[in-house]
């Protein structure tokens, strides 16, 4: 069949409830067109509300959320930040924006997440050299929780405050508790391919409500309270518009609908393809209840004849998107002079990961002959 008759299928695209040309007409008919007003602080009220802390900051961008935690914990010019490795730059570029060095941390290979075996190496590495870090960054990749107790039990003892990028993990759970809602901050990503979204935008989480109110500050331009306009710090562009936050609103009201159905999307090819010699499924760690947001797999090209790049092109072909596992940031070159920490001495999970990684299409407004297509070509090809 010609690539041209059959419709594209997306890896993870927007898909609205209904419920937010309600939010957005409201916006337009009180001309609250304008960053902040009415949506803002309900949305954050939304979100704070449904992971259990006591507030929350509605920004443009998950980014904008790190870099404005990072700020507030005091990362400045020569700070180590710890980082997952097996993540999108976006988890890591906030630290060089305040001048900070990424130490990065492999996987676990039981999770995918941060590996508390290299976490604990590099502490201790960090702690002989005299440089602890400012600061740590555990990612939950795509939708599960990393393994936290043990990681936050090792940062504490070494006294490194936490911010939890849960960009990918809204609707997931660690310990039955929110994923976002541990550490000083968390922080969730509503860009356009998110499990929800807001078009762009982002949000920060914490019990520190003294610390949110400053970062609300430094993210409206850090504008003093004045007749005329006076600024006494340097401030960032950084809060989310009132008609995207309509969108937000909308989509919160579908949030556990949206990971039921992820969920279902990763059932239905876990039941297709799971008995496949050398396909090996992203695993559902015991301690938590993913959101699904990818369905992630590996595929060890020896067992299987087919490489990633092989269903990648197959899939493409047939005008279905799919994508690599994230290339670790170690293997980046615009941080290739940053430290590394592998699970074990000489073997990095990360980077067997990201070699034999792919993500499925698993968007929510997917269609079930739409999945069964992506099925059919995969499953093809592995015969």
């Amino acid at each position: 069949m010609e690539t041209g008759a059959e419709q594209r299928i997306y890896l993870s695209s927007p898909h609205m409830s209904g419920a937010e040309q309600e939010y957005i007409r409201e916006a337009f008919a009180t001309n609250w067109i304008a960053p902040l007003g009415p949506n803002v602080d309900a949305f954050e009220r939304q979100v704070a509300d449904y992971v259990g802390t006591q507030g929350a900051v509605a920004l443009s961008s998950g980014t904008a959320a790190i870099h404005l935690a990072l700020k507030y914990l005091g990362v400045t010019r020569g700070d180590s930040v710890i980082c997952s490795s097996l993540t999108f730059s976006a988890s890591a570029n906030p630290i060089v924006y305040e001048g900070g060095k990424p130490v990065f941390i492999d996987a676990d290979p039981e999770n995918w997440n941060m590996s508390a075996k290299a976490l604990a190496r590099a502490l201790e590495g960090l702690k002989k050299e005299g440089k602890l870090p400012k600061a740590a960054i555990i990612v939950d990749l795509y939708g599960q929780s990393a393994h936290l107790e043990p990681l936050l039990e090792l940062l504490e003892h070494y006294q490194v405050p936490v911010v939890e990028d849960a960009a990918e993990a809204l609707g997931a759970t660690y310990q039955g508790k929110p994923c976002g809602s541990f550490g000083e901050f968390g922080v969730f990503s509503f860009n356009g391919n998110k499990i929800i979204t807001t078009s762009g935008g982002g949000m920060l989480v914490s019990d520190n409500l003294k610390a949110l109110d400053k970062i609300r500050f430094w993210a409206t331009q850090a504008r003093d309270k004045a007749r005329h306009y006076q600024h006494s710090e340097i401030g960032y562009n950084y809060r989310l518009s009132n008609v995207l936050a309509g969108i937000g609103r909308g989509q919160m009201k579908v949030i556990d609908e949206r990971v039921n159905t992820r969920r279902a999307i990763f059932d239905r090819y876990y039941a297709a393809l799971n008995k496949v010699d050398g396909l090996d499924f992203m695993p559902e760690a015991s301690y938590g209840r993913s959101n699904r947001w990818l369905t992630t797999l590996t595929l060890d090209s020896e067992k299987t004849g087919v490489t990633v790049n092989d269903v990648l092109i197959a899939l493409e072909e047939h005008n279905i998107e799919a994508r690599p596992v994230w290339k670790p940031l170690h293997l980046q070159p615009v941080f290739k002079d940053c430290p590394y920490y592998s699970h074990e001495e000489g073997k990095s999970i990360s980077d067997e990961l990201f070699a034999k990684g792919i993500c499925l299409p698993s968007g929510t407004n997917m269609t079930l002959a739409e999945q069964d297509r992506v099925i059919e070509i995969v499953r093809g090809l592995l015969k």
